[in-house]
């Protein structure tokens, strides 16, 4: 039998989805790399690793763009 443990969205983890939904984040190189907000580092230099692990953030179309996937939108409304 195998459990699946869902670690809870902190604060900083919904003002990120917040910023990426809003079109304000960009990753320095592979999704899951430095996250940028308004062109300034992340202070939390995992965020962008954990997000784009639990399938929330994604690729986008632009080089460095960063974008929410279905889960990551259903995540943030749910919040």
């Amino acid at each position: 039998m195998t459990t699946t443990t869902c670690e809870p969205l902190s604060h900083r983890d919904r003002a990120v989805l917040r910023a990426v939904a809003a079109g304000r984040c960009r990753h320095t190189g592979e999704i899951g790399t430095p996250l940028l907000i308004d062109g300034v580092y992340i202070s939390d230099q995992l965020v962008g690793l954990r997000l784009a692990a639990a399938g929330l953030i994604a690729d986008g179309a632009g080089r460095g763009a960063t974008t929410l996937t279905a889960s990551g939108r259903a995540a943030l409304a749910a919040a």
